[in-house]
């Protein structure tokens, strides 16, 4: 029973963190470290692979229309805004992409409780959340070079601490590029990365190796789907009028105090 109620929680801190500059894979990894989490770095990944799948079906869920509009187009079989867009999402995905498959052991080592690693991340998100948070909103649409940037990006979050959603619309409105639109793009452009790493982890086995936790992934997909809606159609209300500064703040917080665990201050 422990396992399903720590599952929920972990569903839960992904779903809450997943849309909100703040690393939902960092706080994932606190909450294992307070939840004193043993499992091996294998089922801790996979863990962390199921709970962002629910998040990226919250945002297909969320994006519903957007996800529908740009299949119809690329349908078409025509150069038409869907393709373009569908082009540069492709585009920033390639970076993330081929960390992933040539140095997916080296990636997984970063995900069993270092809480120390996390809390520097952590404040490097910060950090980039304050400077974003003086840059010019602009109406600038996202470019192909830019698409490029900010799959470099995202390449970059894939380690925990680093808010890939915190890393990508910062990048984004250095870049001049609207808020709204930076916002929008960093949500749809994960989607088919992380789809692409469970069908990949399906057909490699690791979840059927693991069948004896299906139940407490089913709970924690299920948690992080929930409260993930929830926080992707809350943060596209705010995303307009919140400041960047404040998630800075509480990243520089709990990067601290994830830094001071790790020294054994307390």
């Amino acid at each position: 029973m422990n396992d399903l109620i720590e599952a929920i929680i972990l569903g839960i801190i992904q779903g809450l963190t997943e849309f909100l500059p703040v690393s939902s894979s960092g706080h994932l990894e606190l909450a294992k470290y307070v939840l004193k989490d043993d499992n091996a770095a294998s089922m801790s990944m996979l863990m962390t692979v199921t709970l962002h799948g629910a998040t990226a079906l919250s945002t297909i869920l969320v994006f519903r229309k957007e996800v529908f509009e740009i299949i119809k187009g690329l349908l078409q079989f025509k150069w038409n805004e869907e393709l373009i867009y569908s082009l540069k999402i492709i585009l920033s995905m390639i970076p993330a992409v081929f960390v992933g498959l040539f140095f997916e052991t080296e990636i997984a080592g970063f995900f069993t409780r270092r809480i120390g690693f996390v809390g520097a991340m952590l404040i490097v998100t910060g950090l980039l959340l304050f400077l974003a948070d003086r840059a010019k909103n602009t109406g600038k649409k996202v470019s192909y070079w830019n698409a490029i940037v900010i799959g470099l990006a995202q390449m970059i979050a894939i380690l925990p601490g680093i808010s890939r959603s915190g890393a990508t619309i910062s990048t984004s409105v250095l870049l001049g590029i609207d808020r709204e639109r930076a916002a929008r793009f960093s949500f749809l452009m994960v989607v088919p990365l992380i789809l692409g790493k469970m069908i990949k982890d399906f057909a490699d086995g690791t979840f059927v190796s693991h069948n004896d936790q299906v139940l407490p992934l089913v709970f924690g997909f299920v948690a992080a789907f929930i409260t993930g809606t929830l926080a992707c159609l809350w943060m596209l209300k705010l995303v307009k009028s919140s400041k960047l500064s404040y998630f800075a703040v509480y990243c520089f917080i709990v990067g601290a105090f994830a830094i001071a665990a790790a020294l054994g201050v307390f």
